[in-house]
């Protein structure tokens, strides 16, 4: 890992490690999910203007009205959809952003699929990754709504974006046992757990959490 990686002052690995137990004092549980947050360089994927604000437990803005959703936020999903499993097999993320949720989901699972609409995110998050080495995610330039049939099925898909319901397309192209973390709602938002059993799914209501919209299509 580079100096830039290592970080200084606010950007650095003890500035870190208080991220995570704050985040451990907060609710989290997970080691796993912990032990890769405490790994991953967060100032990297946001300007270097916010850099010293990249571990504040805050959303940041990322460009195109898009955000790095909260440390605590991308805790508690990734704990949701780990539930216990090391590794999980494969991982659909839908809103690759800046690329930080799913590097930090490359240390949970063994193939990561992330799908992001805007393609100039796209190409600042592969350049991230890269710089990281980060070799088992799979980006792809797509429509979030339809999720990826290309990798389906799935055993925990991650969305970074608030939809009006559950997309059928998500449904269809989890597994059996898998789960779906996502936010709902459009003025309130709640975080959903979505598990796939054998007779059917079951949907888990959760906290308050607050999402930039899911949008269909595709952006240049």
């Amino acid at each position: 890992m580079d100096s830039r990686h290592l970080g200084i002052g606010m950007t650095s690995q003890r500035t870190r490690l208080r991220m995570v137990e704050r985040l451990r004092e907060q609710g989290i549980r997970d080691a796993v999910v912990l032990a890769a947050m405490a790994e991953i360089p967060r100032h990297i994927f946001v300007d270097e203007a916010l850099a010293t604000r990249a571990y504040d437990d805050s959303a940041l803005p990322i460009g195109f009205g898009q955000t790095i959703s909260a440390p605590l936020t991308v805790a508690r999903m990734l704990e949701l959809a780990r539930a216990g499993r090391t590794p999980i097999p494969k991982v659909l993320e839908i809103g690759t952003g800046c690329g930080y949720q799913a590097t930090v989901l490359s240390r949970l699972a063994i193939e990561v699929h992330s799908v992001e609409r805007i393609s100039a995110l796209l190409t600042k998050a592969r350049r991230s990754l890269r710089e990281l080495r980060v070799t088992n995610v799979r980006l792809k330039h797509a429509d979030g709504t339809l999720g990826f049939k290309g990798g389906a099925p799935y055993d925990a898909i991650v969305m970074a974006a608030a939809a009006a319901a559950v997309p059928d397309e998500l449904s269809d192209q989890l597994g059996p046992g898998g789960r779906l973390v996502m936010p709902i709602g459009t003025r309130e938002q709640r975080l959903v757990l979505i598990e796939r059993t054998d007779r059917g799914f079951t949907q888990s209501v959760l906290e308050e959490v607050n999402f930039v919209p899911l949008l269909p299509g595709l952006m240049r």
